[in-house]
C-alpha cells in the first residue's frame, strides 16, 4: 500500500511539472519575455545596487537569455528527479530506469517545442531540447545518488536487525 501511495505521488508531481512546462510554453514571446526580464531584473537590482540604470539595462538584456536557458535547465532537472524516482519504484535493473527516464524527459521536451511552433512569436529550437535533455541527465544522476545512499542505508540496518536476532537466539 504504501509503494503505490509513493507513486501515485511521484506521477502527481510529475503531472504537475509537465503542466507547469506546458503553461510556460504556452505563453506568447512577449510574456515569456517579460517573465524572464522582471527575474533578470530582480537578480541585477540585488546584485549591482549602485550601478547606473543604463548599466544595469545592458546587463539584464545580457542575463535575460542565460536565465531563460537556466530556467530549461532546472525544470528538467525535476523531470529527471522525479521521472526516476518513479522508476526506481519499479523492478527494474538501474540501466532500464535511466534509459526510460531519458526517453521520458527527450520525448517530452521534443513535444515542448513542437508546442512552441504554434504560440505567436515563439519557436521550436533543437537547442532548447538538448539543454532539457541534460537538465533530464543530471535529475536523473542526482536521484541514482539518492536512491543508492538511501538503499544502502537500509541493506545496513537490515543486517543489522538480523545479526541482532541472532545474537538474541543464541
Amino acid at each position: 500500500m504504501k509503494l503505490n501511495m509513493i507513486r501515485a505521488i511521484l506521477i502527481l508531481l510529475l503531472l504537475g511539472v509537465f503542466s507547469l512546462i506546458f503553461v510556460f510554453s504556452n505563453q506568447n514571446a512577449k510574456e515569456s519575455t517579460g517573465i524572464s526580464m522582471k527575474f533578470s531584473q530582480g537578480i541585477v537590482n540585488l546584485t549591482r545596487k549602485n550601478e547606473p540604470n543604463e548599466a544595469k539595462y545592458k546587463t539584464i538584456k545580457a542575463i535575460e537569455p542565460i536565465i531563460r536557458k537556466l530556467a530549461h535547465f532546472t525544470i528538467y532537472i525535476a523531470v529527471g528527479i522525479l521521472s526516476m524516482g518513479l522508476l526506481s519504484t519499479y523492478k527494474l535493473t538501474q540501466a532500464k530506469q535511466k534509459i526510460i527516464s531519458l526517453i521520458i524527459g527527450f520525448v517530452y521536451a521534443c513535444s515542448d517545442e513542437i508546442h512552441q511552433l504554434f504560440i505567436d512569436g515563439r519557436s521550436g529550437e533543437i537547442r532548447d531540447v538538448l539543454i532539457d535533455t541534460c537538465g533530464v541527465i543530471v535529475g536523473v544522476m542526482i536521484c541514482y545518488k539518492v536512491v543508492t545512499i538511501v538503499k544502502k542505508h537500509f541493506e545496513g540496518k537490515i543486517k543489522e536487525q538480523k545479526i541482532e536476532k541472532i545474537n538474541t537466539e543464541s
